[in-house]
This record gives structure tokens, C-alpha cells and sequence, in this order.
């Protein structure tokens, strides 16, 4: 008994080691980002530890803010971003529902091609897009970063295989209370659907957040730059503007790690629901 609980303390041990050394793998990017953004011309710096003990100030910091239209990018950033995550809730819901619960002709060739679109990376429709960004006229507007990922592919997929779990009987009550479809719909299936919704809004956000190419084909003009388009231009054909381009970067991070940590809850129970769920 003595030597099976010493192997389940050593097991246990080495898997929290090995946890540790994982979380710290992950967490040195963003503190190595950080470290950079809090100090004047960390690039004249050749060690570890100069960096790590040299003076701390936030000049980069309100530097940023103040040049180059940092403001007018992070604005950009965020209408996008909430625009397409409020589109996809109610898009990839609506079509998730269908998909769920009614029955039509051609629906298994629909969640089919659904499914194989997930498989093909977005940056393979690029130059079609930007032709038909072209042609209708939406460069250098709002409409092109918002419009073409208001509905995703794995957004009609992760609501489709969430609203599979959702008992039925709930609709069939009320539908015999004499509630509606648009009445189901909203008071029922939108509520039930919370925590599926809110990985949903947070996953889009995320991604249109952080999304890089697609802003900078749609948009040549400054007042519609998104911000990681805008932080490009800290990096010089001689040199890189290390401090204000890490300042920048942690600016452009804060918004996820708020998101995060207010949610964190719901996002881990909405994904232990879909996969827990059948």
C-alpha cells in the first residue's frame, strides 16, 4: 500500500512538474513582451538580465497612445471585432437551429460542405475576395473587414453540435403554451445556448482581433487600418522600433485578457457542455 501511494505522489509530482514547466513555455512570450515594452531602447541591450534590471518606464507606453493614430486603429479594431462576434450569435445560431432541427432537402450535401469548408485554411479564397471586395466596391470600408465573417464555418458547427444536445421537449412545451417559432427562438434556444454563445463570441472576437491579412489587403487607407495592421509600421526597413512596437502589442493583448478573465467561467463550461453533451 506504502509503495503504491509513493507511486501515485512521484506520478503526481512529475505530471505538476511537467505542468509548470508547460505553463512557463507559455506565459515567457507574453512576459518577454512585456519586459521590452517597459524599457527606453531595449534593442541596445545584449543579455537577459540587462534587460531585466535595467530601468522600467512607460514612456513607450504614452508614446503609442499618442503617435500614429493609435487610437483611431484600436477603434477600427473593435467595431470589427464586436461586430462580427454580435453577427456570428445570431447568424451561426439561426443556421446551427436549422440544421438541428429541421428537416429539408439537401441537408446532409448543406452540413456536408459545411464541414469540408473547415478544412480549407480562409487564406485560399484570398484573391477572390479581394476581387469581390473590389468589384462591389467595399475597399477602404467597414463593410469589408465585417461583412464576409459574419458567419463562419466552425461557428454553425460548434452551435450545431451544441443545439443536438438541447432537449427537444423544451420547444414542444412551448409550443403548446402557443409560443411561436421567432418566441422559441429567442426565449428558449438563445438562452439555453448561453455558454456555447458566449465561446462563440469569444473565439470570433479573438480571431478578428489578432486577424492580420485580410485588414491589410482590404485597407490602404489609414482610417480604416485595424490595429495589427497599424503595429506593422513600428517595424523600419533598417531597424525595429522594439519598445513602441511592444507597448503597442500589449496594448493590443489587454481587451483578450480582460475578456478572459471575466469569462473564464462560462467559456470552460460552454466547452465541457459540447463535448460532455450528447
Amino acid at each position: 500500500m506504502k509503495s503504491q501511494a509513493i507511486k501515485r505522489i512521484a506520478s503526481s509530482s512529475v505530471l505538476n512538474i511537467f505542468l509548470i514547466i508547460v505553463a512557463l513555455v507559455m506565459i515567457f512570450p507574453m512576459f518577454w513582451m512585456l519586459l521590452l515594452s517597459l524599457k527606453n531602447y531595449p534593442e541596445r541591450f545584449t543579455t537577459f538580465f540587462q534587460t531585466l534590471f535595467s530601468e522600467f518606464t512607460l514612456k513607450n507606453y504614452s508614446e503609442a497612445i499618442q503617435s500614429d493614430n493609435f487610437g483611431q486603429y484600436f477603434i477600427n479594431s473593435l467595431i470589427v471585432s464586436v461586430s462580427t462576434s454580435a453577427a456570428n450569435i445570431l447568424f451561426s445560431t439561426m443556421v446551427g437551429y436549422a440544421l438541428a432541427r429541421r428537416k429539408f432537402y439537401g441537408k446532409t450535401l448543406l452540413m456536408s460542405s459545411i464541414l469540408g469548408v473547415l478544412i480549407i485554411p480562409s487564406h485560399v479564397i484570398m484573391i477572390p475576395l479581394y476581387r469581390l471586395i473590389v468589384e462591389i466596391g467595399w475597399l477602404n470600408t467597414y463593410w469589408a473587414l465585417i461583412v464576409p465573417w459574419c458567419v463562419t464555418p466552425f461557428g454553425i458547427f460548434l452551435v450545431w453540435q451544441y443545439m443536438r444536445s438541447i432537449p427537444i421537449e423544451l420547444e414542444d412545451s412551448a409550443r403548446i403554451d402557443g409560443a411561436g417559432f421567432w418566441q422559441i427562438f429567442f426565449k428558449i434556444i438563445f438562452p439555453t445556448a448561453k455558454p456555447v454563445l458566449i465561446v462563440l463570441a469569444i473565439y470570433t472576437f479573438l480571431t478578428n482581433w489578432n486577424s492580420f491579412l485580410f485588414p491589410f489587403l482590404f485597407t490602404n487607407e489609414e482610417q480604416y487600418r485595424t490595429l495589427p495592421v497599424g503595429l506593422t509600421f513600428y517595424l523600419g526597413k533598417q531597424s525595429i522600433d522594439w519598445g513602441h512596437l511592444m507597448a503597442g502589442a500589449s496594448l493590443s493583448a489587454l481587451p483578450i485578457l480582460i475578456l478572459f478573465i471575466i469569462f473564464q467561467k462560462q467559456i470552460i463550461k460552454g466547452l465541457l457542455a459540447g463535448a460532455l453533451k450528447e
